[in-house]
């Protein structure tokens, strides 16, 4: 789906932002969205980090970020780097500083130099006096190493002085706002007033990129949605502590749906809790499948299915669509390889003759499911057209020879 469509059944326009590029990757302007994550990993152990940073990359992160918070973390970005070389994985890398940025930078430049962007809070570069100078030598970094920076605002760490100086500001007006309002605007202001001192010190305008993150869906909105109003810079979204599971998912997509869908938005992150041990790649998946089901970009086909009803006792179709999808996402790293346009395969997993036909008919590749009292077949329809009809023991793997056929037949293979 084309943004810049106008198409009222769309999402609205992207905003006009500057360009930042990091790395390989370009954030705003006219670029496709850009999919970030973050690792889990002791920064300091070189090796299970940049193996996490593999696996994000390799389910489709195309910006990593690593938190850089000790000597010996700062120490290991060279060497993380060098290991995902060898890996042959180039994913910009951007190094997360709180409180000691400023030394750890100054003290470790081949770290500087290893990364791709920097990203700062303003909230906690330093307290007082200090903070002013602290936050001056970290742009200064930035510009002697030539690294972009996300100047990136959190509601739980935010800037005590400045909280203090709006609410002052507040309560002089003849109709103070509320205190969610407040907080709402001194993010803002953080945001704005950080970046404004950035380029006052040499960081150039198309270095900066702004993020307000706070975990109230509604917050998101409202703070980001002023942002936009107000400034030019590139903005990355994300709900700060999103939580765990369904949780995490519905809050993340209901907060950046919305700004999605006003052209507000030009890099993501779906912050999740992981289980314990869990995959810290779900995070990345669900980001791809906000922007995928939204039609503002495609990373790999993704598979229409029923929900089920008293129609569908059999669990096959859902086993079925269950085990298509996982077998695209497996073929995906290997197909974007060798045929282009392949993401933009529709797959269609359906369980009843009620809409099984006609939802078929509309993907790429479909089957309709015997449920109950049904004739045991299973029609398929590719591109429409009704070409076979499978019956037996070996449905699954029938299918996922029919879309593997279909794959090489239809996109052209890369030169």
């Amino acid at each position: 789906m084309d943004m810049a469509s106008g198409n009222s059944n769309g999402p609205l326009s992207r905003r006009r932002t500057r360009t930042v590029r990091v790395g390989g990757v370009s954030i705003g302007g006219a670029h496709p969205i850009v999919v970030q994550s973050m690792t889990n990993t002791d920064t300091a152990d070189e090796v299970a980090t940049a193996i996490q940073v593999a696996q994000l990359a390799r389910a489709g992160s195309e910006i990593v970020r690593i938190t850089v918070n000790t000597q010996e973390a700062a120490r290991a970005v060279p060497k993380i780097r060098g290991r995902l070389l060898a890996m042959n994985l180039d994913v910009p890398l951007v190094g997360d500083f709180h409180f000691n940025g400023h030394k750890l930078l100054s003290e470790n430049p081949a770290c500087a130099e290893a990364l791709d962007k920097l990203r700062i809070n303003p909230g906690n570069v330093g307290r007082g006096a200090r903070r002013d100078d602290q936050f001056a030598q970290l742009i200064e970094l930035a510009c002697k190493h030539r690294k972009p920076v996300r100047i990136g605002v959190n509601w739980g760490s935010l800037d005590p002085a400045l909280l203090a100086r709006v609410m002052d500001e507040n309560a002089k007006r003849d109709q103070p706002k509320d205190a969610v309002q407040v907080m709402r605007e001194a993010m803002t202001a953080s945001a704005l007033e950080s970046a404004a001192k950035a380029e006052e010190l040499g960081l150039p305008g198309d270095a900066i990129v702004l993020s307000c993150k706070v975990s109230g869906v509604q917050d998101l909105v409202a703070i980001y949605r002023d942002l936009a109003a107000r400034c030019d810079y590139p903005l990355h979204l994300g709900l700060t502590e999103a939580g765990m599971g369904s949780k995490g998912i519905v809050a993340s997509t209901a907060a950046m749906a919305v700004l999605l869908q006003e052209g507000i938005g030009d890099t993501i992150r779906v912050s999740l809790t992981p289980e314990p041990n869990g995959d810290r790649t779900r995070e990345v998946i669900v980001a791809q499948e906000m922007l995928q089901t939204m039609g503002l970009r495609a990373f790999t086909p993704l598979v229409a299915a029923c929900p089920g009803c008293g129609r569908t006792t059999s669990t096959v179709f859902q086993e079925l669509a269950q085990e298509i999808q996982a077998h695209v996402r497996d073929k995906m790293p290997q197909w974007r390889l060798h045929y282009e346009g392949v993401e933009n395969m529709t797959l269609a997993v359906m369980g009843c003759v009620v809409n099984g036909p006609g939802e078929s008919k509309h993907a790429s590749i479909g089957i309709s499911l015997p449920g109950s009292g049904e004739t045991p077949v299973a029609p398929v329809y590719v591109d429409g057209e009704k070409t076979v009809t499978l019956k037996g023991d070996n449905i699954a793997a029938e299918f996922r020879a029919i879309v593997d056929e279909y794959v090489a037949r239809k996109y052209p293979r890369r030169a």
